[in-house]
C-alpha cells in the first residue's frame, strides 16, 4: 500500500477526506419567542382536548378496548403454541432422540481421523464449522468499529477551514484525546508502587498463559476464544497498572488494524482452499500430523491463532474506546 495515496493516508489517519471540502458554519442559538411558546402550548391543549379526549371520543375509546382484546388474544394464542410444541418434545433421555443422530456420531467416531484434534470440540468448531466459527469473529471486528465510529475523539482541536469560510470550533465539552488521557488518570492510581509491581509480576504469567490455551486448543480444553480473552484481560490489567502512554509503545491502533487485518484474511484464504479442495474431493495437501502432537491438526492451530488474535485485540479495543474514546 503507498503511504502517498489518499486511501493510505486516510487508514493511518493523517488525513480526513471530507476535511475543508464541506462547508461549515457554526450554528446560531434558536431561542422561541414568548408567543410562540403560548400558541405552541394551547395547541397542544386543544389536541388533548379533541383528539385525546376519552369521555367523548369513541372512536379512541373503541380503539382502546380492540387494543386491550387483541393484545389478550395474542397472549393466549402464543402461550398455546409454546404447550403444544413442548408437548411434542421427546423424553429426556430416550436414545432415540434427535440429538442422538449421525451427526454428533460422525464428529465423535471420525473426528481425530478427519481432522487430527485430539479436542472433539475444537475439530468442529475450526474444521467441520470452520465458516461459521470465521463469522463470530467478524462479528467481533464490526462490533469493535462500529463502537471505534461511534466513540472515538477527534485529535485535533479545531478544522481549518477554506478561505472565506468561518473556522469551525469544537464544542466546549468535546475533549482531545491528549485532554481525555490526562482527564482518565484523574481517578486512576497514579504511580501505584503495589498495582504496578503486581501487574509486572502476573501480566507476563497470564499473557504465557493464553498463548499456552490458544496453541494448545485442538490437543486440551482451551482455543482461540478462551485463549485470547485471557490474553486481552492481560493487557487491560498492564493498561491499569502503568497507563496509556506505556501501553502506546506497543499496542496502538494501527496495531490493532492491522492484527485483525491480517488474522481475518488468512483465515479466510486458508479454509476457503481447504473447502474448495475437500468439495471437489481434490487432496489438500495440508498433513494432519501426529495426533497429539503440537505441530498437527492441518490448519486448527494457525486458525486457533487467528482467532485468539481477534479476540485479544477486541477485548482491549472495546476497553479503551469505552475509557478514553481513542488508543
Amino acid at each position: 500500500m503507498k503511504k502517498n495515496s489518499a486511501f493510505a493516508r486516510w487508514f493511518y489517519g493523517e488525513s480526513d477526506t471530507l476535511l475543508d471540502k464541506v462547508e461549515m458554519k457554526p450554528q446560531k442559538e434558536y431561542k422561541e419567542k414568548e408567543g410562540e411558546i403560548r400558541e405552541l402550548m394551547q395547541e397542544k391543549e386543544l389536541l388533548r382536548e379533541h383528539i385525546y379526549d376519552m369521555k367523548d371520543n369513541r372512536k379512541l375509546k373503541l380503539f382502546h378496548r380492540m387494543y386491550h382484546i387483541a393484545a389478550l388474544i395474542f397472549c393466549l394464542t402464543l402461550i398455546s403454541i409454546m404447550l403444544v410444541t413442548v408437548s411434542w418434545l421427546p423424553e429426556n433421555g430416550n436414545p432415540d432422540n434427535p440429538v442422538n443422530n449421525e451427526v454428533s456420531a460422525r464428529y465423535i467416531e471420525s473426528g481425530l481421523q478427519e481432522t487430527g484434534a485430539v479436542n472433539i470440540v475444537t475439530g468442529m468448531i475450526l474444521d467441520y464449522r470452520a465458516f461459521d466459527t470465521f463469522g463470530e469473529s467478524n462479528v467481533l471486528f464490526i462490533a469493535t468499529v462500529t463502537v471505534l465510529i461511534l466513540l472515538r475523539l477527534d485529535k485535533k482541536k479545531t478544522a481549518p477551514a477554506k478561505k472565506g469560510t468561518a473556522v469551525y470550533e469544537k464544542p466546549a465539552d468535546e475533549l482531545t484525546i491528549a485532554e481525555a488521557e490526562a482527564d482518565d488518570r484523574v481517578n486512576e492510581p497514579k504511580n501505584d508502587a503495589i498495582l504496578q509491581k503486581v501487574a509486572g509480576f502476573l501480566v507476563p504469567i497470564i499473557i504465557i498463559f493464553g498463548i499456552y490455551v490458544v496453541l494448545n486448543g485442538h490437543l486440551s480444553p482451551g482455543g482461540g476464544f478462551s485463549g485470547g480473552a485471557i490474553i486481552g484481560a492481560g493487557l487491560i490489567l498492564y493498561l491499569n497498572a502503568f497507563g496509556f502512554q506505556k501501553t502506546e509503545r506497543f499496542f496502538t491502533e494501527k496495531t490493532y488494524k492491522w492484527t485483525c487485518f491480517v488474522a481475518l484474511t488468512f483465515y479466510c484464504l486458508a479454509k476457503s482452499y481447504s473447502f474448495f479442495t475437500g468439495a471437489n474431493h481434490l487432496e489438500s495437501g495440508i498433513p494432519l500430523g501426529t495426533p497429539g502432537a503440537i505441530l498437527s491438526s492441518g490448519l486448527i492451530l494457525p486458525l486457533n491463532i487467528c482467532v485468539g488474535l481477534v479476540v485479544a485485540c477486541t477485548m482491549y479495543a472495546f476497553y479503551v474506546l469505552f475509557r478514553k474514546g481513542g488508543f
